[in-house]
C-alpha cells in the first residue's frame, strides 16, 4: 500500500504559523502563497503499480565535485546515483534489517574470521555480463587500494584477503574475528562493479543504467532490462536533478517540474500537505545532525569547552524550531536503533550556569567561535542560527560562515574546526568505523582517544553478544563524556511527491524517498 499521506500531523506545541516561521519561508512565497493551497485542483492518484514513464527527482545539494564513483558517495545526489546504478552484496531494507542483494547469502565460519559470499544466480551487469567472483574480488581490491582507499575501506581494514572460492563463491579472510562483518558489506558505498570498471562507462547491477551525467546539475538513467528483481524497476527513465536551494526545489515540485523531492523544509510540511496534488512522506530514522568540534585544535582540545557547548544546546528548542517538532532530541550519541545503544546515561539538558562555570575553568569565559554552516541537509543552517542564539546567553559569541555545499565538501571538509555534518542510520560499530576511529575516512572531529579506540577494537571482534554489548556501551560512555560531536537530534526524514507517484513508503535508513530506491517507484497513469 502506498504510505504517502495527503496530510501531515501538526505538533500542538508549534501553534499557529509564527511571523518568524512565516519569514523563514519567504523564499517560497511565490509557490506557496501565490499558487494557493490546491483548492479545486484534481489530484491524479498513483493507482496500482504500472510500468513505463519518466520519474523526475529533485535532490538536495551536490555541486561540481559530484561523482559517479560507487565507492566515494558523499552528497545526497552522489548517494542517490550510487543506489540507482550499483548494489552491494547485502543491503538494508525499509525496516533497517539486513537483506541479500548481489549475494544470495553471506555466511561466517572459523569463528567469524572467514566469511563466504555466494553470488546470486543469473545476476547481470548493465551490459548483460554475468557477475562473477572475479568481479567481486576486483571490487574490494578497488575499495581497499592502499594508494587510493575508498570510503568503505575503513570498515574493511580487517580484511586480510579476498579470494575466489568457487563458481559463485567469494571468501573474505579477516585478520580478526568479526561477528558484524556482514553489516560492513551492506554499506551503500560498497557496490559491486565489473573487474574492468571505469568511470567513463559506469556499470553496476542496479535497477538503472547510465545515460548521461552533468556534475552539479542532473543525471539521466535508463531502465536496466537485465535487472534481477522481477518486474522492477517500473519506470523507463530516471532523472536526478540537483537543487542547491530549498525554494527552487519546492517550487519545482509545486509547479510539477519534478515528480518528487527530498527534504521538504520542515517548517513547510503543513503547508505542503495542504495541496491536494502533493503527498508528504514522513519517516522516523536514526539519522543524526551533529555539530562537529575538532578536538586537536584550541579551544576544542579542552574537554571542558566541548562539554560546555553541549550544555548550551537547548535540544527541545532546536527540535521544535528547526525541525518543527518532527524528530527526537539526541544525547550526543548516534545509532539509536542499535540493540546496544547506550540508554543508561542521563539526558543532557541545557544548563547555562554549568556551561559558564566550565568555560571559566577552561580560561574561556568570553569565548568567540566561527561556525561553518551549509545547506547540506534540511535544518542545518537553521540549527546553526538557533544554536548561535542560545550560545549568547552563556556569553559565547558564534559567528556563522555560510558556504555552499560544494565548498563545504571540498578538500577543506575534514579541516573545519567547528562545523556541522549529517549521517544516516547505522549501527554503532559500523558508524564508529566511519567517523570516530583514527583511521575513519570521515573523522570530522579528529578524535583519537586511546581508551575508546581500544574498546572499539575489542568489541568489533568479540563473539559473545553480551560481552560485545558491554564493550560497546563502555565506548559510548566515553564518547558521551568527552567526544567531539554535539548531537542534538534524530530528525524525521520528510519528503514529498506528486499524488500520482506510487511506491514510496517510510524508510528507517535515514536516506530520503524510501532510501533512494527508485526501483520501487511508479508513475500513475
Amino acid at each position: 500500500m502506498d504510505s504517502l499521506s495527503p496530510r501531515t500531523r501538526r505538533s500542538p506545541a508549534l501553534g499557529p504559523l509564527s511571523r518568524r516561521r512565516f519569514l523563514g519561508a519567504a523564499g517560497l512565497s511565490g509557490a506557496v502563497l501565490l499558487t494557493g493551497c490546491g483548492a479545486g485542483s484534481t489530484a491524479r492518484e498513483a493507482g496500482p503499480p504500472t510500468h513505463g514513464g519518466v520519474l523526475r527527482i529533485g535532490v538536495t545539494g551536490g555541486g561540481s565535485s559530484d561523482s559517479l564513483d560507487p565507492h566515494t558517495p558523499a552528497t545526497n545526489p552522489d548517494i542517490a546515483r550510487t543506489l540507482s546504478l550499483y548494489e552491494p552484496l547485502l543491503h538494508w531494507d525499509d525496516a533497517y534489517t539486513l537483506q541479500p542483494a548481489v549475494a544470495e547469502s553471506v555466511e561466517p565460519s572459523e569463528g567469524a574470521q572467514v566469511w563466504t559470499a555466494t553470488i546470486r544466480r543469473d545476476i547481470r551487469f548493465h551490459d548483460g555480463r554475468p557477475v562473477t567472483p572475479d568481479d567481486v574480488v576486483a571490487t574490494f581490491r578497488r575499495i581497499l587500494d592502499p594508494a587510493d582507499p575508498k570510503s568503505g575501506a575503513s570498515s574493511l581494514t580487517i580484511v586480510r584477503d579476498v579470494t575466489v572460492a568457487g563458481d559463485r563463491q567469494v571468501r573474505f579472510t579477516l585478520s580478526e574475528a568479526s561477528p558484524v562483518f556482514d553489516q560492513y558489506l551492506a554499506e551503500y558505498g560498497n557496490g559491486i562493479v565489473p573487474a574492468n570498471f571505469t568511470l567513463d562507462a559506469p556499470i553496476g547491477t542496479g535497477a538503472f543504467r547510465y545515460s548521461s551525467f552533468s556534475p552539479g546539475q542532473q543525471s539521466v538513467f535508463l531502465r536496466n532490462e537485465h535487472y534481477w528483481r522481477p518486474n522492477e524497476p517500473y519506470v523507463d527513465r530516471l532523472e536526478l536533478i540537483n537543487f542547491q536551494e530549498d525554494d527552487a526545489r519546492v517550487n519545482a515540485l509545486l509547479s510539477a517540474q519534478v515528480d518528487a523531492i527530498d527534504q521538504v523544509p520542515l517548517a513547510l510540511t503543513g503547508v505542503m500537505a495542504a495541496y491536494d496534488t502533493v503527498r508528504v512522506l514522513t519517516s522516523p530514522t536514526a539519522a543524526w545532525l551533529p555539530f562537529t568540534m575538532r578536538v586537536d585544535v584550541p579551544p576544542f582540545d579542552d574537554v571542558r569547552v566541548r562539554q560546555a557547548l553541549r550544555l548550551i544546546a537547548g535540544r527541545h528548542e532546536l527540535v521544535n524550531q528547526v525541525l518543527s517538532g518532527q524528530g527526537s532530541t539526541a544525547n550526543d550519541l548516534y545509532s539509536r536503533f542499535d540493540r546496544d545503544y547506550l540508554r543508561s546515561v542521563p539526558n543532557r539538558e541545557q544548563d547555562l550556569a554549568h556551561a559558564k562555570d566550565l568555560l571559566a575553568a577552561a580560561g574561556k569565559p568570553r569565548l568567540s567561535l566561527e561556525l561553518v554552516t551549509s545547506p547540506i541537509q534540511a535544518g542545518t543552517v537553521e540549527a546553526a542560527q538557533v544554536f548561535a542564539g542560545q550560545a549568547k546567553a552563556a556569553g559565547v559569541e558564534i559567528g556563522l560562515r555560510r558556504v555552499d555545499t560544494s565548498t563545504f565538501f571540498s578538500d577543506q571538509y575534514l579541516s573545519w574546526e567547528f562545523a556541522q555534518s549529517f549521517w544516516n542510520t547505522r549501527n554503532y560499530l559500523p558508524q564508529a568505523a566511519n567517523s570516530s576511529m583514527p583511521e575513519a575516512p570521515f573523522n570530522e572531529t579528529h578524535w583519537t582517544d586511546p581508551e575508546y579506540v581500544g574498546l572499539i577494537r575489542r568489541a568489533r571482534s568479540e563473539l559473545d553478544p553480551t560481552r560485545r554489548a558491554e564493550l560497546t556501551e563502555a565506548a559510548q560512555r566515553i564518547e558521551y563524556d568527552r567526544g567531539g560531536y554535539l548531537i542534538w537530534s534524530f530528525p524525521d526524514r520528510v519528503d514529498a511527491a506528486q499524488s500520482y507517484i506510487g511506491g514510496l513508503v517510510p524508510n528507517r535508513t535515514g536516506l530520503s524517498l524510501s532510501g533512494y530506491e527508485f526501483r520501487k517507484v511508479w508513475v500513475g497513469r
